[in-house]
């Protein structure tokens, strides 16, 4: 086997790679398109962890180019191979993963992601946490099963066509209402996109992961199941111990206090820099969620 030294790759190197400033320049150019493309459209979406893997994957490709290039033909085919493989496996297994991704990219919403998103009021998005959050410890107070989903506006398309259209403002009331046991909605999850409900009674698709615990229900599998088919995060309260716990990114945190379930909750409807110090207004302090008093 030939012995390859440090200065045979730095000559090899030097002999099959010139870049000029005209290479830099458009290899600049490919860099800051493809990290504004995820910054504004990938970043903080349920496809972010899709796009690295193939972010992965390309420069595994390139490395096998490399090592082609330096002579090493026979290690540069495998990479290339094993590559290529995984790409082919990819497809196939995330095949419903990929349609609903190529679906989202379809969307107007996409397109008009955070270029022409109108900001509300303040006072608006106070609100709106204020009554969640006052729904939300009565529920737990009561063991009232909850389920709300908290979409946006591009990727509110998932939720068209399901469950029964409310177009309605935020109120403690309204939510008490739709999900206390006597009414037709309260076994579905209730919408919440741009301070609005905008719907209720929606059915969820159920979390498939056998590794899950036996003790949640069907509502905790919903949430989620729903986290793990989109980027929206999901509030459920549980109807046998009150307990409250947010669903995200397929994965499910319980909350013992009202501080925590607040910071969180306005962090998630994108109200953080807004809110913290308004809430204080609120006559809402810490209480331990899921227990009777």
């Amino acid at each position: 086997m030939k012995h390859i030294s440090p200065d045979y790759l730095l000559s090899h190197l030097s002999n099959n790679f010139h870049l000029d400033a005209v290479d830099v320049f458009q290899v600049a150019i490919i860099v800051i398109f493809v990290l504004f493309v995820y910054n504004q459209y990938i970043k903080g979406t349920h496809s972010e962890k899709l796009v690295k893997g193939l972010m992965v994957l390309i420069v595994a490709w390139a490395i096998s180019e490399l090592l082609v290039h330096l002579g090493l033909t026979i290690l540069g085919f495998f990479v290339k191979t094993v590559v290529t493989i995984i790409v082919f496996s990819l497809v196939v297994v995330f095949q419903p993963e990929l349609r609903k991704f190529l679906g989202y990219l379809g969307q107007t919403g996409f397109l008009n992601r955070n270029f022409f998103s109108v900001k509300k009021s303040t006072d608006t998005n106070v609100r709106t946490v204020k009554e969640i959050l006052e729904a939300i410890k009565y529920c737990s107070k009561m063991h009232i099963g909850a389920l709300i989903v908290f979409g946006k506006q591009d990727n509110d398309f998932l939720f068209s066509d399901v469950g029964t259209k409310v177009n309605a403002d935020v109120s403690c009331q309204l939510i008490l209402t739709i999900f206390h046991p006597n009414t037709p909605l309260h076994d579905g999850a209730m919408v919440i996109v741009d301070n609005k409900i905008t719907a209720a009674g929606v059915l969820l698709p159920l979390t498939e992961d056998p590794k899950l615990s036996w003790k949640y229900g069907t509502r905790h599998r919903a949430a989620i199941g729903m986290s793990e088919a989109s980027d929206c995060a999901c509030l459920v309260v549980s109807e046998e111990t009150g307990d409250v716990s947010i669903a995200l990114d397929g994965t499910l945190r319980k909350y013992e206090d009202i501080s925590e379930l607040r910071d969180d909750l306005t962090k998630i409807l994108g109200f953080e820099n807004e809110t913290n110090n308004s809430l204080l207004g609120f006559n809402l302090f810490p209480f331990n969620i899921g227990k009777r008093r």
